[in-house]
């Protein structure tokens, strides 16, 4: 089954410390496009992010999300060794002092100790956002390219449907073209043996069977069996890349334009007004099929 191009997932999630959303789209691209934004500071999170797109994702530009916050006051604390000597180093000097003007202090406790500013503090970010914030982050991205690929997935069946319409229409207006050309044979025999005869007549000199050569040769030219032949190859073609896995974008893009090419020369060669009406039905059918090819994978 093709892949569309376009989709859209999202998701949130976190942990003891930290709380997270996730944003996925995806639009047509001619190749694959990956545009990421990730906090910094989470090291081989970007790359590992990259490689899980690039594995699911053959084509598409892909953009990709990531809100990071702290959860106010969660996490460890941690002591501030520098800051700890400091206030222990003040601590004895008021003693020592106190000692000297005979005055007796109670001893100090460790809760008088951390109770001062800065002996003990809540965990920064890059103290806490380490290596085990990313295997969290990563595996709550999963689900996430789940969800994106079954939105690609199911945008992609319902183009399967619209392109299988529109090769139906194809189908139905090459069996019409069929029709008229053969209906137009008496009239362009009696047309070329008209022409034939006011040649001969006019120049009774030129050879008439050089004239009658090059007049079949005109008839092979106006002949419309070859384009309606190759138009039929296109559609079975077009209808078993539809039924694909594998991404099949570039390869019904080429067949649209192939398509374009056979109806151009069908509606140049009509001399019919059906015809040159049905070449331009076809023309338009095709052009409609073009457009939502550019979604697809």
């Amino acid at each position: 089954m093709i892949q569309s191009m376009t989709a859209l997932a999202s998701r949130t999630g976190h942990d003891d410390l930290h709380r997270w959303t996730w944003e996925i789209r995806g639009v047509n691209a001619r190749g694959l496009d990956l545009r990421l934004r990730v906090p910094e500071g989470l090291d081989g999170l970007e790359a590992a992010l990259r490689a899980r797109i690039a594995a699911t994702v053959a084509r598409g530009n892909v953009s990709l999300t990531l809100r990071l916050t702290r959860e106010e006051g969660a996490g460890p604390l941690v002591l501030d060794p520098d800051q700890l000597e400091r206030v222990l180093g003040a601590l004895n000097e008021v003693q020592e002092r106190a000692y000297v003007q005979g005055v007796t202090l109670a001893q100090a406790t460790a809760a008088d100790v951390l109770a001062q500013r800065g002996v003990i503090r809540a965990a920064s970010a890059a103290e806490t956002d380490g290596p085990e914030l990313t295997a969290a982050l990563m595996a709550d991205f999963e689900p996430l390219l789940t969800d994106f690929a079954a939105a690609r997935a199911a945008e992609g069946a319902a183009l399967r449907e619209v392109l299988l319409g529109q090769l139906a229409q194809i189908e139905t207006l090459v069996a019409a073209a069929q029709t008229a050309a053969e209906a137009r044979r008496p009239e362009a025999r009696a047309a070329l043996t008209a022409a034939l005869r006011r040649v001969i007549e006019d120049a009774p000199e030129i050879d008439e069977p050089r004239v009658a050569a090059e007049l079949a040769l005109l008839a092979v030219k106006a002949d419309v069996t070859e384009e309606l032949d190759r138009l039929r190859a296109h559609i079975v073609a077009a209808r078993g890349l539809c039924d694909q896995s594998a991404p099949a974008g570039r390869k019904l893009d080429f067949l649209a334009q192939e398509f374009n090419r056979e109806a151009n020369t069908l509606c140049s060669k009509a001399q019919s007004p059906a015809l040159t009406a049905i070449g331009l039905d076809l023309k338009a059918v095709i052009d409609q099929m073009r457009e939502q090819v550019q979604n697809v994978e």
